[in-house]
């Protein structure tokens, strides 16, 4: 059997490489020739331009593993039923379920490579592709800093402070602004709960302002409940410092819902990522499991062609449950629990069902 798996192995590894770098390949070249305009118009370096490409490579690994594994799963046992192999293994007693036993290794491990890589790798190298893009190449001033509970800005007339910013809503969450003179002494601070930009302006609420004396004395002190305050920023400014959910790695991202949920922040939106990270971990095996239902079909009726257009389909239509169940749970119509993992139980009673099926 050892010889047996290693070649079942080599086998799939060359596929599973071909596949991941022919995708890649196309990801880029798609990806470029969408950007080239800017970089013209913004006369990007090659180096900037490679550079660019080269950080967004993690990103795309990450995104589109689990599509390689359901392609190189149905093409390896597609050719080995094509070429009679598997009627050979099974003459000679083997089960279909210990032939496919060593990719399911294999795919168990890509999938905590796959974790790791989308934690430590991704995000640092996605942040360093949007800095070559934005700064280095089209001169956007880098304006601001998130950290793990708290987000700085350096706006055109003052220095913001805040926790959070909520992008679907245009809101600012415990907000703190400081107004400084030419040689950084405060002049004025302003601690707020929210603000809220409407109709072309933001609405403070719980507005704390404190005026400091020009002797130096005691700060004036000013609270109201609303108040609208004329800033030269809007909500696309901020949105350029808020760093997305998608953006962060699982262990950067719990512990910044922990910090704001006990602030009394609503963290629903971050807790359905949170989950649906976890959740798409998994999502290989799953369809490592389908890939090989449908193609060890093919023995007996539909062909390797069908075999594998069926797989494809219903391997890929998994993203679309998957972000329909995330879109209703950041809605507030699914728990964030249930929206993560919904899909994936699902499509495991799928894989279940199908693989039940194969003739062992």
């Amino acid at each position: 059997m050892k010889i047996l798996d290693r070649y079942i192995i080599r086998e799939y590894l060359k596929l599973f490489f071909l596949i991941l770098l022919s995708i890649i390949s196309i990801y880029l070249i798609i990806d470029f020739f969408g950007k080239i305009r800017m970089f013209i118009s913004n006369d990007a370096t090659i180096i900037q331009m490679a550079s660019h490409f080269f950080f967004m490579i993690p990103t795309i690994v990450s995104q589109t593993t689990p599509a390689v594994i359901l392609l190189a799963t149905l093409m390896t046992f597609g050719a080995l039923s094509k070429n009679n192999e598997i009627v050979a293994v099974k003459a000679n007693g083997v089960s279909l379920y210990r032939l496919a036993f060593p990719l399911l290794i294999i795919c168990i491990i890509v999938s905590i490579v796959l974790f790791l890589f989308s934690e430590f790798i991704t995000p640092r190298a996605f942040q360093k592709a949007e800095h070559i893009r934005l700064v280095e190449v089209q001169k956007q001033e880098s304006m601001g800093m998130f950290k793990q509970n708290e987000i700085w800005y350096r706006g055109n007339q003052a220095i913001y402070n805040f926790r959070m910013f909520d992008a679907e809503k245009n809101a600012l969450h415990g907000i703190t602004i400081y107004y400084l003179d030419t040689k950084f002494r405060l002049l004025q601070r302003i601690d707020a709960e929210k603000a809220q930009w409407q109709e072309g302006k933001w609405i403070f609420q719980n507005v704390l302002t404190a005026s400091m004396a020009d002797g130096g004395g005691f700060p004036k002190l000013e609270k109201l409940a609303s108040q609208a305050i004329n800033l030269p920023e809007k909500p696309a400014d901020f949105k350029k410092v808020q760093k997305e959910a998608d953006k962060m790695g699982f262990f950067e991202l719990y512990p910044y819902i922990r910090k704001l949920q006990s602030e009394g922040y609503d963290m629903t939106r971050y807790l359905v990522d949170l989950h649906g990270k976890m959740a798409f971990s998994f999502v290989s095996i799953i369809l490592l499991v389908i890939g090989i239902s449908f193609s060890l079909r093919s023995e007996r009726s539909g062909g390797v062609a069908q075999s594998i257009g069926a797989g494809v389909i219903i391997g890929f239509s998994y993203w679309l449950v998957f972000a329909f169940s995330l879109s209703l749970g950041r809605s507030g119509t699914l728990y964030p629990l249930l929206a993560a993992w919904i899909p994936n139980l699902l499509f495991s009673v799928a894989a279940y069902y199908l693989i039940r099926r194969v003739n062992t």
